[in-house]
C-alpha cells in the first residue's frame, strides 16, 4: 500500500494522467476509462462513506511482540477511518501500533490520555480527519483508579461531525458488578444528556460495555441518558457475539450506539462483527490466544453531507 497524502478529510488520493484540463473534461464526459501511467500527477476523489470501528486489544496481560505484529496486521486489514481501541497497555503501545501501520503504508494519528491503571482507551484516526483534544468524562471511573474513565473526542470526518465516547466498563456477571456498571452508566448517561442539551452534534458511543443485551437491562437504561441513545449493537447486528471465552463459547459484550437523531448518517444494516480471525486464516480459539479475545465491530456512515 502507498502512504496516503494529507488531504481534505472526505477525500483520498489517486494517480491520474497529466492531461490538459480540457482533454480531461472530454474524457470524463464520455465516461472513458483512461490508462494510468507512472510519474502521473496526484488528483483527488472524494469518499461518500467512512468506516468507524471499535476493538478490545486484550491488553490486560502483556502484549508480546508476536501479538503486536498480528494486531497491526489485523488493523491494516480492517482499514477503518476511525478505530476506538480498548485495553491499550502500556500507554506507548498506541504509538507502536501507529508505527507498525505506517510501515504498511497506513497513516494514522491518535487521541489518547493515560488512565490511572495504565489500561487505556485510545482513538486511531486516518490522515486528514479532524480530531479535537481528548478529555475524560468526569467521575466515570467512580473515583477508583482501578476502573477506567470514558474518553471523549470531537471529530469531523468529511462533513460528518460528532462526539466520540470510548468506554471500558466494569466487567463481571454478578449483581455487585452490575451495580458498579449501573453507577458508571449513570455518570456517562448524564454526561450525554447534558451535552445534548446544548449541542446538536451526534454522539457515537462505543467500546467494551461488558453488558449483554437482554440481561443487563438496567445498565443499558442508565447508559442511554434521557432516552437519547440508539444501541445499534442490540438490534442492527446479525452476529450475537464479540467476546471469545476460554471454553470456545462467545457472548456479546462490546457495544456500539449513536444518538437517536442521527438523521441518516448511519447506514442501516452496516454494523457488523468484523471476522478478523477468518481474514487472518485462524479459528476463534487460536485468534483468542494469538491476537485478542475480542473481535472488532465496524459500521459505515455517510460523510458527504451534513445532516442535523
Amino acid at each position: 500500500m502507498r502512504p496516503i497524502a494529507s488531504v481534505p478529510s472526505d477525500c483520498t488520493t489517486t494517480i491520474g494522467d497529466p492531461l490538459r484540463d480540457d482533454r480531461r473534461e472530454k474524457i470524463l464526459a464520455q465516461g472513458t476509462h483512461h490508462q494510468i501511467r507512472k510519474g502521473a500527477k496526484m488528483h483527488q476523489f472524494c469518499h461518500t462513506t467512512a468506516k468507524i470501528a471499535a476493538w478490545n486489544l486484550a491488553g490486560y496481560n502483556t502484549i508480546s511482540d508476536a501479538r503486536y505484529e498480528k494486531q497491526v496486521e489485523g488493523l491494516a486489514i480492517l482499514d477503518a477511518e476511525v478505530v476506538t481501541l480498548v485495553e491499550v497497555k502500556p500507554f506507548a503501545h498506541m504509538q507502536r501500533l501507529i508505527d507498525g501501520l505506517a510501515a504498511k503504508g497506513c497513516i494514522y494519528h491518535s487521541a489518547i490520555l493515560p488512565q490511572a491503571g495504565d489500561l487505556n482507551i485510545g482513538i486511531l484516526f486516518k490522515e486528514g480527519i479532524t480530531a479535537g483534544e481528548p478529555a475524560f468524562v468526569p467521575g466515570s471511573d467512580l473515583d477508583d483508579p482501578g476502573k477506567r474513565k470514558a474518553i471523549t473526542v470531537r471529530m469531523t470526518v468529511g462533513k460528518f461531525d460528532f462526539l466520540l465516547i470510548g468506554v471500558h466498563l466494569k466487567s463481571g456477571r454478578q449483581p455487585a458488578q452490575q451495580a458498579i456498571r449501573d453507577a458508571q452508566c449513570k455518570v456517562i448517561g448524564d454526561f450525554i444528556t447534558d451535552f445534548r442539551s446544548h449541542s446538536r452534534e451526534d454522539v457515537l458511543l462505543m467500546g467494551d460495555f461488558n453488558m449483554i443485551p437482554g440481561q443487563d437491562v438496567s445498565n443499558f437504561h442508565h447508559l442511554g441518558g434521557d432516552d437519547l441513545m440508539d444501541f445499534l449493537s442490540s438490534w442492527d447486528l446479525q452476529d450475537r457475539f464479540s467476546h471469545i471465552l476460554e471454553k470456545g463459547r462467545a457472548n456479546l459484550l462490546d457495544g456500539f450506539a449513536i444518538t437517536r437523531t442521527y438523521s441518516g448518517e448511519y447506514i442501516r444494516g452496516s454494523l457488523r462483527l468484523f471476522p478478523m480471525h477468518w481474514t487472518m486464516d485462524m479459528g476463534r480459539e487460536r485468534f483468542r490466544e494469538e491476537v485478542s479475545d475480542h473481535l472488532p465491530f465496524v459500521a459505515s456512515f455517510r460523510i458527504d453531507r451534513d445532516l442535523v
